[in-house]
Order: structure tokens, then sequence, then C-alpha cells
């Protein structure tokens, strides 16, 4: 089988990825972004297998294609509409798992630069030594909830335990309120779909434990962001972090992110948490293994 594969954007793959892929079939690579998802699928036309980042696939120039295999190096696939996906025999698949490290990373790192004041700190002049000696707060024996059990959920809690840190998870069919009310940090890790719609309700924020912190790298549909404000302006969380995941990727002018940037008690990041080499690694690795099973007939991480 001689199938032709195109890449349709720089994905930054290492010279061994390049000649794998290349060993699989035809690959037509381009190195930029396109101009408009009319370019981006005229850059798929005539590819049996497509390699693609997130532009294209947000406009209904995806629903074009048929008969063809996507095969993405990224976890995040909730706004492709999978009834049109079937209709026109287009197969999907991600790479579960591939960011696991790299957000873990950022959830601890931004707990811990909260927790252990290394914002204030770092390269201080302008406190007395009273200020700068004031005790942090370690994570050790803290409680921590983890909201979500997947790749990320799962990792979290194993280095969280590390930690010395009190790990328990909220599941789908738990009682969400009882699952944080004895919680110091909870991480909303949660998917986007019919039972998490803005699951994170005024209710929810206001129940949590007074002095605790919240962070998120889930979207925000999962979430109330004006009870979030709510809940840091009335003192019962001491601060939150939000990666932003439902910008898109290095946004800093997007209207919510500049929003958000305006309140004291918020950290937050233009979506980038996953971003680090060993996720670039991984996830373009996943993205070759999804191909050469989709050709032996054995697909995986289908969507």
């Amino acid at each position: 089988m001689n199938v032709k594969i195109v890449l349709t954007k720089n994905l930054n793959l290492y010279q061994d990825q390049i000649e794998r892929i290349k060993s699989i079939g035809e690959v037509k690579f381009y190195h930029d972004e396109s101009a408009s998802p009319d370019e981006w699928l005229e850059r798929c036309k005539g590819a049996d297998i497509i390699c693609s980042g997130v532009f294209g696939l947000r406009s209904d120039k995806v629903y074009e294609l048929r008969d063809v295999f996507l095969s993405l190096p990224f976890v995040g696939v909730d706004f492709l509409d999978k009834k049109k996906l079937a209709e026109r025999n287009i197969i999907v698949s991600n790479t579960p798992g591939c960011n696991k490290e790299a957000v873990t990373e950022w959830i601890i790192g931004m707990i811990l630069m909260r927790f252990r004041r290394l914002n204030e700190l770092t390269n201080t002049t302008n406190q007395n030594r009273k200020e700068v000696i004031q005790t942090g707060a370690s994570l050790y024996n803290k409680k921590i909830t983890i909201l979500g059990v997947g790749n990320i959920g799962r990792y979290l809690g194993s280095i969280c335990e590390c930690l010395g840190m009190k790990v328990t998870f909220f599941r789908r069919e738990d009682d969400l309120l009882a699952s944080v009310e004895n919680a110091d940090i909870i991480v909303n890790c949660l998917g986007v779909n019919e039972t998490t719609n803005k699951l994170l309700d005024k209710t929810f924020f206001s129940s949590l434990k007074k002095g605790s912190f919240f962070a998120s790298i889930a979207r925000h549909q999962t979430y109330d962001v004006q009870a979030l404000i709510n809940a840091l302006d009335k003192e019962i969380l001491i601060g939150a972090v939000d990666d932003m995941a439902h910008i898109d990727i290095g946004d800093v002018n997007n209207d919510d992110y500049k929003a958000l940037l305006t309140h004291p008690k918020m950290f937050i990041t233009p979506h980038i948490a996953w971003s680090a080499d060993s996720e670039i690694r991984k996830s373009n690795d996943i993205m070759i293994d999804n191909i050469e099973a989709w050709i032996n007939k054995k697909p995986i991480n289908l969507i």
C-alpha cells in the first residue's frame, strides 16, 4: 500500500521521526502555518493520512475531507464533531498521555511558587529580613483533591504522593462537594463532556475550605470563572492558577486572559503547560505509532 501522508505544518519532528515517517509512505512536509482554512484544505488534498496542528481542524473545512485518516499530535479534540466525521469516513486518532509529565510539572511548579512564596522571594531587594524569612508552606501533608482520573490526573497523583501529600480523586460517580470539603488544594483536570459542563459552579466554590487553593489545566467550560473570582474576593481561596486551556496557544491578547491578569491572586499562563521538549518527542512518537497501527488495520487511540 503506497500511502500518501501530509504534514500540514512544521510539527517539530526529530530527525529519527522524520526518517521513520518517510519509511511508511510518500510524505509531503509543509514548514509554515496555512494562511487560511482554504489553504489548509488544499494542502490536505490527495493525502490518505493527514498530520495537522489545530489550525484548519477548527473550521468546517475539515468536514470537506473524505475517507482519510487524521493522526493528531495532541490530546484535546473535543471541538471536533464526531457525527460529521463519521458521515465523511474521517478517522481520527490523538495522543493521550503525551503531555502528562509536562503538565504535571506546570501544576507542581505553580503550586510551589505560591506556597513557598518563590515569586516574591526570587531576586528580592525591596523586602526587609523579617519579610524575607517569613515561613513558607510546605506541600508535605497537604490534602490535595484531583478532579479527574485521566492520564494527567493519575500521574499528578503519583508525584504528589512522592511529595508526602494526601491524595484523593474525584470520579464521575462521586459526590463532588464531599470530595473537596477538606482539601487544601484542588486541581481541575476534567475533560469537557455533558457531565462536566460548568460542573464547578457557585455552589462548588462556595463550599471549599477557607484558605484552600485552586489550580486548573482544564477548559473553562468545566468551571464558572466568575464564581472562582468571587471565591478569591471572599478569601475562600488564597489563590488560583489557570493555564487558560480554552484559548489559542500563546494568545496573550485573548479577552479572557487579559481579564484574569488583573486579579492579584491569580497566576495565569497562555495555554503553555504542555509545552516542553518531552511532550514534543512523545506526541510525535505516538502520532507515528497511530499511523503504523492504522496501516496494519489495528488502529489505536481513536477518538
